[in-house]
């Protein structure tokens, strides 16, 4: 938290003190929120769980603390409003506070210094020989939001893109290649040739079934470790998939500290499989060998090898987790994949909770909600490659950079470097209308709602930076240090000071809550803020003293956003 916060959370714990309060009980319960509703003050503190400890109704303790809070040269006021306490700050003290942080890029608006939280993210993880198409991008922005989220506050990060490029699903990519490919082809335009080709294959194993007979055999060979014509099929497709995969990623700005797909695992099953047998949980089911969890309340068993002898998914996660835990020590494990895979988790973790594995207790499903496109009919649906119609996120990127290009064109032709930004505000749009929401709702995907300039948009905070950028150049003025200048000017700038204060606890929640829709929500409601404060409140041509202090907030607020943003994975250009 800020200095700020720091100083009224000392305060509150001497009252608790003064009030016969032991500071050890006190002090893990003075949490400090924004209030809902800031006409009541600048920060509140509710006393429900401190009252509960100490045996006291929750509205007397918050007019005890209250009154034991006096008035300093940092607090103004403090009164209570029921069970909370609301404290108002001295706006001369907020701003020299927040905007000094933010010059200086102390935490929060900083990146914290390195903390004992390891957090391993499980992102992206396409198939390979599967298109990378617009119902791929969620997994992909949510997880490098929170790869970037934990590293702003200090975390050791493990971005992990777990491809899927072993099992059934890719024994049949295999197969199809086998019977129909052509490798002058498949150099071509690998990701569309290599998705015909398993929609051909999808068509025809409908009424051949010795195709899927097939593809369980070559799936054998493939796990049989030799070097067959399966392994060197196995690595011709993966090779041509990563390749394929740089594109969009470089486009959205994501990396990965780890790209282990599921084959890095494959040496790795027998000794996850003697775990799960040492611990006793291993039972045999119609040939198969499972784990059942329904003590756990999960009906469906965890199954861990075929009949045929081949794993499954679940084994190889189970030898993923085994080996992050050796490996990084990780405090959490996310696993950023959609809401539809909620089964898959709950076995996983149950396993790991039934084996009586500490790191079961770090394993968390991230899940989120599916990306709807609109159909002829005007309905919204899932967008699915295996009906057919996926859409390249390529060709997406693409399209709405084109669309900014045209309202460029139309609106400031003379832009420097205008592919560059229209790149950059196109994809921007994209990623920020997936990310602007919870997570685990549904994704509509809008043209004009994502690509307008105006309310929750990514252009909408993106021209909040390239307009703050243009009054600092048009101000021919270089920004002064906050000590330098009187920040009592900037008491009508409140909103914009406590929005800014904000920042630290959004991205905190965004954390704790896997939720990057907070750093988003205080995006936006920064941009809307200095937008309206700037409508009334001139920079350029002021005397010196007003153009100072307001040439501080503006830079502070460029700065804050541009560092939002950065959290979101998105750009901030300076011109638009």
């Amino acid at each position: 938290m800020s200095a700020l916060h720091d100083h009224l959370r000392a305060r509150l714990l001497a009252a608790c003190q003064s009030l016969g309060i032991d500071a050890a009980v006190a002090a893990p319960l003075l949490r400090l929120d924004p209030p809902k509703n800031r006409d009541h003050g600048d920060v509140a503190f509710g006393a429900f769980q401190l009252a509960k400890a100490v045996g006291k109704a929750p509205p007397a303790l918050a007019a005890e603390l209250a009154a034991a809070v006096a008035a300093d040269a940092v607090i103004e006021s403090a009164a209570a409003a029921g069970p909370f306490v609301n404290f108002r700050f001295r706006r001369d003290a907020l701003a020299r506070d927040v905007l000094g942080a933010i010059q200086r890029g102390d935490a929060p608006y900083g990146r914290s210094t390195k903390g004992g939280e390891v957090v391993c993210i499980d992102f992206s993880s396409p198939n390979i020989a599967k298109p990378f198409h617009i119902g791929h991008m969620r997994s992909t922005v949510i997880g490098n939001a929170l790869c970037r989220i934990w590293r702003h506050l200090g975390a050791t990060v493990h971005g992990i893109n777990h491809l899927g490029d072993w099992g059934m699903p890719f024994a049949k990519m295999m197969t199809a290649y086998m019977r129909w490919g052509s490798e002058t082809e498949l150099h071509q335009s690998p990701m569309r040739y290599m998705f015909e080709l398993y929609k051909r294959y999808s068509r025809e194993a409908k009424d051949d079934p010795a195709l899927d007979e097939a593809a369980a055999k070559h799936f054998q060979a493939l796990e049989s470790g030799e070097d067959n014509q399966e392994r060197r099929m196995w690595q011709l497709l993966r090779d041509e998939s990563l390749k394929a995969f740089q594109g969009p990623y470089a486009r959205l700005g994501v990396t990965f500290d780890h790209v282990t797909g599921e084959s890095f695992f494959e040496d790795k099953m027998a000794g996850a499989m003697q775990r799960v047998t040492a611990a006793g949980v291993l039972e045999e089911s119609d040939g198969a060998e499972v784990v059942w969890l329904k003590e756990l309340g999960i009906k469906e068993p965890c199954i861990l090898r075929k009949r045929d002898g081949t794993t499954l998914y679940h084994t190889r996660d189970l030898a993923a987790v085994f080996f992050r835990e050796s490996a990084y020590r990780p405090t959490r494990i996310l696993y950023v994949v959609g809401a539809e895979q909620k089964l898959h988790f709950d076995q996983l973790k149950g396993v790991l909770t039934k084996m009586k594995e500490p790191v079961a207790q770090a394993v968390e499903h991230v899940p989120f909600g599916l990306v709807l496109s609109r159909t002829e009919e005007g309905k919204w649906e899932k967008f699915a490659s295996r009906a057919g119609n996926a859409v390249f996120l390529d060709e997406i990127l693409d399209e709405a950079v084109a669309k900014v290009r045209e309202v460029i064109r139309q609106k400031n032709p003379d832009l420097p470097d205008a592919d560059a930004v229209a790149e950059q505000v196109g994809v921007s749009a994209i990623v920020f209308n997936d990310l602007k929401n919870s997570r685990i709702k549904d994704v509509k995907f809008d043209w004009d709602a994502m690509l307008t300039f105006e309310g929750e948009t990514g252009p909408y905070v993106q021209y909040a930076c390239a307009r703050l950028s243009s009054i600092l150049r048009k101000a021919e003025a270089p920004v002064p240090d906050v000590a330098a200048v009187d920040c009592a000017v900037l008491a009508d700038a409140e909103r914009v000071l406590l929005t800014m204060m904000d920042f630290g606890s959004a991205v905190q929640r965004a954390a704790e809550q896997s939720e990057p829709s907070c750093v988003t929500g205080h995006a936006i409601a920064l941009a809307g803020e200095i937008h309206s404060y700037l409508r009334d409140h001139y920079v350029v041509g002021q005397e010196p003293r007003v153009r100072d202090a307001r040439l501080v907030l503006v830079d502070c607020a460029r700065k804050l956003l541009t560092t939002g943003l950065g959290l979101l994975g998105i750009a901030a250009p300076e011109r638009m």
